[in-house]
C-alpha cells in the first residue's frame, strides 16, 4: 500500500489518501471513501505556486459520479510554514497512474490549466507586457534611468514568476507512462 497525507489548512485534520488492491481510499473531515480504480474519470495536474511554497503542484482527480479530490504537494506545518512533500507526493502520484493503467483505465489526463484560463491568462500578461514596454519607451525618452533600471528590474522578476507558471500550466494531455516532469515536483 503506498499512502499520501498532507494539511490543506493549518486547523483540521490531515487529507491522508492511500492507493489500497481495490482503489484509492481516501479520509478527511469526517469523511472517508472508496474509489474502485474503474471509477477514476479524470485527472487533472498542475502546478499552482502560493505566496509561501513556490513550488507547490496540484492533482485534481474526478470519479465518474461528479465527485472530486484534491492533491496538493504541500502540508501547512505552523501559521508561517507550508512545508513541501515533494518525493512522496510524486511518488504517488506515479503510483496512482500505475495503477490505473495495469486496471486499463480509461480516465482522461490532463495537465496544466484548462484552455479557457489559459488563454485569457495569456491575455493578462500580453497586456501588463505591452504597458510595461510603454511605460520603459517613456522612461528611455525623458531620460529617467533610475525609473528604466527599475522596470528592467521589474520585467526579468515578473517574466521569471509569471513566465515559469505560464510554462508549466500550459494545457496538453498526457498518458500513463509518459507523466509532464513540469507538472510534478
Amino acid at each position: 500500500m503506498i499512502r499520501y497525507a498532507y494539511k490543506a489548512s493549518l486547523i483540521g485534520a490531515a487529507h491522508s489518501f492511500e492507493l489500497t488492491d481495490q482503489g484509492l481510499s481516501w479520509r478527511f473531515t469526517g469523511r472517508a471513501g472508496l474509489w474502485p480504480y474503474a471509477d477514476i474519470a479524470a485527472i487533472r495536474l498542475s502546478y499552482r505556486p502560493v505566496s509561501m511554497q513556490a513550488r507547490r503542484f496540484r492533482a485534481d482527480i474526478a470519479n465518474r459520479d461528479g465527485r472530486r479530490l484534491r492533491i496538493l504537494s504541500t502540508s501547512w506545518q505552523t501559521a508561517t510554514l507550508m512545508a513541501p512533500q515533494s518525493e512522496a507526493y510524486r511518488a504517488f502520484i506515479v503510483a496512482l497512474h500505475a495503477r490505473l493503467a495495469a486496471e486499463g483505465s480509461t480516465a482522461r489526463l490532463t495537465g496544466g490549466l484548462g484552455r479557457t484560463a489559459y488563454v485569457a491568462a495569456l491575455a493578462a500578461v500580453t497586456l501588463f507586457a505591452v504597458a510595461m514596454a510603454g511605460l520603459l519607451v517613456r522612461a528611455l525618452v525623458i531620460g529617467e534611468w533610475a525609473g528604466v533600471s527599475f522596470l528592467i528590474g521589474f520585467a526579468a522578476l515578473f517574466a521569471w514568476q509569471v513566465g515559469g507558471f505560464i510554462a508549466r500550466n500550459k494545457p496538453r494531455t498526457y498518458n500513463f507512462t509518459d507523466l509532464p516532469a513540469a507538472l510534478l515536483p
